[in-house]
Protein backbone atom coordinates (compact mmCIF):
# COMPACT_ATOMS: atom_id res chain seq x y z
CA UNK A 1 0.00 0.00 0.00
CA UNK A 2 1.05 3.55 -0.64
CA UNK A 3 -0.20 6.67 1.10
CA UNK A 4 0.28 10.34 0.37
CA UNK A 5 -1.65 12.73 2.59
CA UNK A 6 -5.34 11.82 2.45
CA UNK A 7 -4.94 9.42 -0.52
CA UNK A 8 -4.38 5.66 -0.13
CA UNK A 9 -3.33 3.50 -3.10
CA UNK A 10 -3.89 -0.24 -2.74
CA UNK A 11 -2.42 -2.61 -5.36
CA UNK A 12 -5.11 -4.74 -7.03
CA UNK A 13 -4.57 -7.79 -9.22
CA UNK A 14 -6.30 -7.34 -12.58
CA UNK A 15 -8.24 -10.57 -11.93
CA UNK A 16 -9.69 -8.97 -8.76
CA UNK A 17 -11.04 -5.83 -10.47
CA UNK A 18 -14.83 -5.42 -10.35
CA UNK A 19 -16.46 -6.72 -13.56
CA UNK A 20 -16.25 -4.11 -16.31
CA UNK A 21 -14.32 -1.62 -14.17
CA UNK A 22 -11.22 -1.69 -16.35
CA UNK A 23 -13.38 -0.70 -19.32
CA UNK A 24 -15.15 2.18 -17.57
CA UNK A 25 -14.93 5.78 -18.74
CA UNK A 26 -11.71 7.56 -17.88
CA UNK A 27 -11.67 10.47 -15.48
CA UNK A 28 -10.57 13.63 -17.34
CA UNK A 29 -7.01 14.85 -16.92
CA UNK A 30 -6.42 18.37 -15.68
CA UNK A 31 -5.08 21.24 -17.81
CA UNK A 32 -1.52 20.09 -17.06
CA UNK A 33 -2.23 16.55 -18.34
CA UNK A 34 -2.20 14.95 -14.87
CA UNK A 35 -4.51 12.26 -13.53
CA UNK A 36 -5.80 13.98 -10.38
CA UNK A 37 -6.45 11.60 -7.48
CA UNK A 38 -7.54 14.33 -5.04
CA UNK A 39 -7.72 18.11 -5.25
CA UNK A 40 -7.22 20.31 -2.20
CA UNK A 41 -10.26 22.44 -1.43
CA UNK A 42 -8.27 25.25 0.18
CA UNK A 43 -4.86 25.31 -1.51
CA UNK A 44 -5.75 23.95 -4.95
CA UNK A 45 -2.81 21.56 -4.66
CA UNK A 46 -3.39 18.11 -6.11
CA UNK A 47 -2.35 14.52 -5.47
CA UNK A 48 -1.74 13.53 -9.08
CA UNK A 49 -0.05 11.01 -11.35
CA UNK A 50 1.87 12.17 -14.40
CA UNK A 51 2.47 10.04 -17.49
CA UNK A 52 0.81 7.10 -19.21
CA UNK A 53 -2.09 5.38 -17.52
CA UNK A 54 -5.82 5.38 -16.97
CA UNK A 55 -7.94 6.59 -14.07
CA UNK A 56 -11.50 5.21 -13.88
CA UNK A 57 -14.14 5.54 -11.16
CA UNK A 58 -15.79 2.43 -9.77
CA UNK A 59 -19.60 2.40 -9.85
CA UNK A 60 -21.17 4.12 -6.84
CA UNK A 61 -21.13 7.87 -7.34
CA UNK A 62 -18.64 10.71 -6.96
CA UNK A 63 -17.11 9.40 -3.72
CA UNK A 64 -16.63 5.83 -4.98
CA UNK A 65 -13.03 4.64 -5.14
CA UNK A 66 -11.15 5.14 -8.37
CA UNK A 67 -8.97 2.59 -10.16
CA UNK A 68 -5.58 3.60 -11.53
CA UNK A 69 -3.81 1.62 -14.24
CA UNK A 70 -0.09 2.25 -14.70
CA UNK A 71 1.27 0.12 -17.56
CA UNK A 72 4.83 1.40 -17.06
CA UNK A 73 4.72 2.44 -13.40
CA UNK A 74 4.50 6.05 -12.34
CA UNK A 75 4.84 8.63 -9.59
CA UNK A 76 2.32 10.27 -7.31
CA UNK A 77 3.20 13.95 -6.90
CA UNK A 78 1.95 16.75 -4.67
CA UNK A 79 3.25 20.24 -3.99
CA UNK A 80 3.68 19.59 -0.24
CA UNK A 81 4.72 15.90 -0.18
CA UNK A 82 7.65 13.89 -1.49
CA UNK A 83 6.89 12.00 -4.72
CA UNK A 84 6.02 8.31 -4.37
CA UNK A 85 7.19 5.90 -7.08
CA UNK A 86 4.67 3.20 -8.03
CA UNK A 87 5.43 -0.06 -9.82
CA UNK A 88 3.37 -0.93 -12.89
CA UNK A 89 -0.05 -2.41 -12.23
CA UNK A 90 -3.56 -1.56 -11.03
CA UNK A 91 -4.36 0.40 -7.86
CA UNK A 92 -7.55 1.23 -5.98
CA UNK A 93 -7.46 4.92 -5.02
CA UNK A 94 -9.25 5.55 -1.73
CA UNK A 95 -9.82 8.98 -0.18
CA UNK A 96 -9.53 9.08 3.59
CA UNK A 97 -12.77 10.01 5.31
CA UNK A 98 -13.40 11.50 8.71
CA UNK A 99 -16.40 11.34 10.98
CA UNK A 100 -17.88 14.42 12.54
CA UNK A 101 -21.07 14.16 14.58
CA UNK A 102 -23.92 13.87 12.13
CA UNK A 103 -21.87 13.30 8.98
CA UNK A 104 -19.00 11.59 7.24
CA UNK A 105 -16.91 13.66 4.87
CA UNK A 106 -13.92 13.21 2.62
CA UNK A 107 -10.73 14.67 4.12
CA UNK A 108 -9.20 17.58 2.20
CA UNK A 109 -5.59 18.77 2.34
Amino acid sequence: MYRQGDVLLVPVAQADLPPGAADGPEEPRDARGRMVLALGEVTGHAHAVVGPGRLVREPGGPFAPMLLSLPDGGRVVHEEHAPIPLPKGWYRVVRQREYTPGSVRVVAD
